[in-house]
Formats: C-alpha cells, structure tokens, sequence
C-alpha cells in the first residue's frame, strides 16, 4: 500500500482506490475538513503527478470529467488551500509522494482506465441535508428541495420575492463561481423554466458574496444536487451507450498476467528507476516490455 501524509491530510492507496482524509490542523481549510473523508475508485482517476516548490510540493490528483459532482460543480475553480485533490508535501516527504504517484500511474496503465470523460458519477458526492450561507443568504438541500433564506445583506428584490424553494425535479443544473475581482461569487440552481438573466445579487435564483472566495461551503451545497441530477453526458447518450459496468470489473484474458505480479514487478522497476539503477529509457523500455506494449 503506498501511503503519503502531512498536515493537511493523508492519502492512501491500496491498488483499487485512492482514500483522501483531511488533516485537523487549524491550518487545513473548512471546505476540506467539511467534505470529511472521500473514496476515489481508480476507474476515476484520469492521472496523478507530484509538482515539486520550494519546500517541499504539491501532490495532485486529477479525475476524469463527469467522474466527481464535487470536481464538475467547482469546475477547476477552488483555490489549492480549498481542492481537495491536492495535498502540500514536506521537504522530508517528497520520496514517499513519488512512490505514490508511480503507484496510481503504474495501476492506471495495468488496468487501462481510459482519460477520457464519464457517463456516469463513479462518487456519491456529499450527504445530505446540507446547509451553506455565505453572502445575502443561506441555501439547504434535502435530497428533494433547495430552499433559498435571505438576510439582512440581499439586495431588495430578494427581499420582495422571500423565501425560495425549488423542487429538485424542477433542476436542470447548478451553477458555482467563486468571487474574483470586482464580481460576486455564487451559487445559481437553473430550472427548466429560467426567466430572465440577472446579475447574482438581483437574482432569486441565487446565493451571491463578495468577500468570501469560495463562498463558505456553498460547492459542496452544489455538488450535492448534481450527484442527484442526470448526468450531463450519461443522460445524452441512448442507453445501449451507457458505460453500466465498472472498468475495474472487466475480466482478463485468461492467459494474462496476474494483475498482482504485475503491480509488484511495476513497483520493483520504479524502485530501480528512483535509486539511479535504471536509465529512463531503460526503465521506458523495461515497462512496456512488462505491460506487452
């Protein structure tokens, strides 16, 4: 099992799936401890890579689209501090975060799992209900309904429309934008009847902030209704399309390799790359005479 740890976290991965825990530092931001513990299967997972700074790193893992409602609300937008597919490594980490990225490479390429985007969610997304305010307001999720409050920062057409409750059948999508520059920030539910376009502060439709970056927790409020919508590309294919079986459950030929051996024999040529003994052309050539390329 390869397994990398700092303050902000721990991440772990035994072959199949990669576990993502928060750390409890003070230092760790409210979203991340928020989301709580994730399971990324590794039919996920479209790559992983260890950034190197100036103490240290960043370890980031990157999923395929479509694969996480969390990944496809924020759509890239969460700063580093925020996403919690990355992980700050150490100085006296670094060894371990390359072991780990060669790891997830290595089971990538043994199991094939395509880059290519989803038609279906392979996470659950967050729990619900679900409360986030930020800015003029709060918004809750059940599972059924969202419901909009106002407070005292809305602006008066909020105000004059009150309480809004939108039944999740009503929803064709949500949309999240953290706050940059002179711009609100905000959490937008569109529906199948949406009338006029509104500037976020004006709109009845959405939660708007100004100071707050990431709006609280407001991404997770809006992950959870996509994990409850079609999927945006799953629901635009004719069923007989549909990926309905796991990449991880494909059967293998019956005179493959033993996909443990393999791993082991992976892990072996990436330990002789790290220490010098292998050439990178050398440890090219060795892989893809492993992996019959």
């Amino acid at each position: 099992m390869a397994e990398v740890a700092s303050r902000d976290g721990a991440w772990t991965f035994d072959g199949e799936v990669v576990r993502i825990v928060p750390g409890h530092d003070r230092s760790v931001h409210k979203l991340r401890k928020a989301l709580g513990e994730l399971v990324v299967p590794l039919r996920a997972v479209r790559g992983v890579a260890y950034e190197p700074g100036r103490k240290g790193g960043r370890l980031r893992l990157r999923l395929r689209d479509g694969a996480d409602p969390l990944s496809q609300a924020v759509a890239g937008g969460l700063p580093d501090s925020a996403d919690p597919y990355t992980l700050a490594i150490p100085s006296d980490r670094v060894g371990a975060a390359e072991f780990f990225v060669d790891d997830v490479r290595n089971s990538l390429l043994v199991w094939e799992v395509p880059e290519g985007p989803c038609d279906r969610y392979l996470m659950p997304g967050p729990g619900v209900p679900l409360t986030a305010g930020a800015g003029d307001g709060a918004a809750s999720f059940d599972g059924e309904r969202v419901r909009l409050e106002w407070n005292w920062m809305a602006s008066g057409a909020k105000t004059a429309a009150g309480t809004q409750v939108f039944e999740l059948k009503d929803l064709v999508g949500v949309e999240w934008g953290r706050q940059s520059g002179m711009g609100y920030g905000y959490l937008r539910f569109r529906l199948r009847n949406p009338g006029p376009d509104r500037s976020p502060d004006e709109d009845t439709r959405a939660l708007s902030w100004g100071i707050q970056k990431e709006g609280g927790t407001t991404a997770l409020l809006a992950a959870a209704v996509l994990a409850r919508l079609p999927h945006p590309v799953g629901s635009a294919l004719p069923a007989a399309a549909a990926d309905d079986k796991p990449v991880l459950e494909k059967a293998p030929d019956a005179g493959a390799a033993d996909p443990d051996a393999m791993l082991r024999r992976l892990r072996e040529l990436g330990e002789l790359h790290r220490e010098g003994v292998l050439t990178d052309e050398e440890f090219t050539a060795a892989k893809r005479t492993l992996l019959g390329m």
